[in-house]
């Protein structure tokens, strides 16, 4: 098939979850239902609260994503009318909400990419140790070490933090989960070893994926006691997808396939042409801006932006994800100004991550799915409740794929099967 010359870039801005999802109520923070989590509309209203100060002032200032609709998305998705974010939109939105039984990457991104996941994800119990004996038995035999630290349920900053030097004196890899279906190793850099760390994460995946782990991510860190620090050098890996995704049916059509950020890692590294790696997301957005003006005919762009989750998300850090937001949104004005007539762009998310939120988890929500088309006559702005696989399929008729998996293109309104 010939290429178009139209070109698509997907951009996944990590948690920034909307509300509403119908099955909130199964899922957990700290035992209490995710019912009522809402990552961008509570963060807006404690900006408009004045409860966002540090680093930033005053509402919610986010004008290009609110011109796409963002605002809009937010109250179609959870009823929530988000102070500061109530500028009548120019481009079209929509509110799409996940069928797969998780609120973790792996599933909101192949969800996204056409493939919901098919079968429950193991998830590691909430009680120390978390791991059983042969999985510890499994580590320290790939590790060479005597034992691990860690065992447990618990945020990373803070595991790393508190471990950290324990794990200098001993050598131990700490290791540890959350409620989402991974299993991380944090370890020095210079310690313990950079491509150590890694070989064994690498290692231990293919175990841990037959037993339906979703997840193992290598979590370096560098410093002393007290002053410990993550690296960009983070490597996930994650068991492949049981089907075709939308990078697939592109390459299968012949069409280049750009990954930015973890893209390739969520995705086992399969369908994808050029991958392009950073330190932290402000790296990532440059190839996304470099991506706009260079990425060839006819190419898809698929990014994820992780910082908002890990960052911000995670931590709790309702001022520094308001910062996040506000710096991301100059930055889509500067992507959306090299876009070429007959581009497609689409900025969505992957799940919820409420940082007014009890717990330090994922929170099941509804996502946002902006589309802008330039120098496209717009029509209908709402383009209503959608579910994720819509984003592939939209993604693929812009690209006029061969392949459209089980969404329906929400710009012309047909079923995979022009219905």
């Amino acid at each position: 098939m010939t290429a178009p010359k139209s070109r698509a870039f997907l951009t996944v801005l990590d948690s920034v979850g909307i509300g509403g999802a119908p099955d909130a109520e199964a899922f957990f923070n700290n035992g209490v239902p995710d019912t009522g989590a809402n990552t961008l509309g509570h963060i807006a209203q404690a900006c408009a609260e004045g409860r966002a100060e540090e680093g930033r002032s005053g509402p919610l200032r986010i004008p290009t994503l609110e011109a796409l609709g963002i605002g809009r998305a937010l109250t179609l998705a959870s009823g929530f009318h988000a102070p500061g974010l109530t500028a009548t939109p120019t481009g079209q939105w929509a509110a799409a909400t996940e069928v797969s039984n998780g609120k973790d990457t792996p599933s909101g991104h192949w969800e996204l990419a056409g493939v919901p996941v098919p079968w429950d994800w193991t998830y590691f119990p909430k009680t120390t140790p978390a791991f059983d004996d042969h999985l510890t038995a499994k580590v320290c035999a790939l590790a060479g070490t005597d034992g691990i630290l860690g065992n447990c349920h618990a945020a990373g900053i803070a595991i790393m933090q508190a471990l950290g030097d324990e794990h200098l004196r001993s050598g131990y890899p700490i290791c540890y989960t959350s409620a989402d279906s991974v299993f991380q190793i944090a370890a020095h850099e210079e310690a313990f070893g950079l491509e150590r760390l890694i070989k064994l994460c690498e290692d231990l995946a293919p175990y841990l994926h037959a037993r339906r782990v979703g997840r193992v991510i290598a979590r370096p860190f560098t410093g002393t006691a007290g002053a410990f620090k993550r690296t960009g050098n983070r490597r996930d890996f994650a068991i492949a997808p049981p089907s075709p995704a939308l990078m697939d049916w592109a390459q299968t059509d012949g069409h280049i396939v750009h990954a930015v950020g973890k893209i390739g890692d969520i995705f086992s590294h399969r369908g994808i042409d050029h991958l392009h790696k950073g330190k932290s997301d402000a790296d990532l957005v440059q190839h996304l801006l470099r991506l706009a003006d260079e990425a060839e005919d006819g190419s898809l762009t698929f990014c994820n932006l992780v910082e908002f989750d890990s960052l911000y998300g995670h931590p709790r850090d309702v001022s520094g994800y308001a910062r996040a937001l506000e710096v991301f949104d100059a930055q889509a004005a500067d992507l959306l100004a090299r876009l070429r007539p007959g581009d497609l762009a689409i900025f969505t998310a992957d799940h919820g991550n409420d940082p007014t939120w009890t717990g330090t988890d994922h929170t099941r929500e509804r996502v946002p799915v902006l589309v802008h088309q330039p120098q496209t006559l717009v029509g209908e702005g709402n383009l209503g409740q959608i579910g994720f696989t819509d984003v592939a399929a939209t993604v693929a008729a812009h690209l006029g794929l061969s392949q459209r998996g089980p969404g329906r293109d929400i710009l012309s309104r047909t079923s995979p099967n022009g219905e």
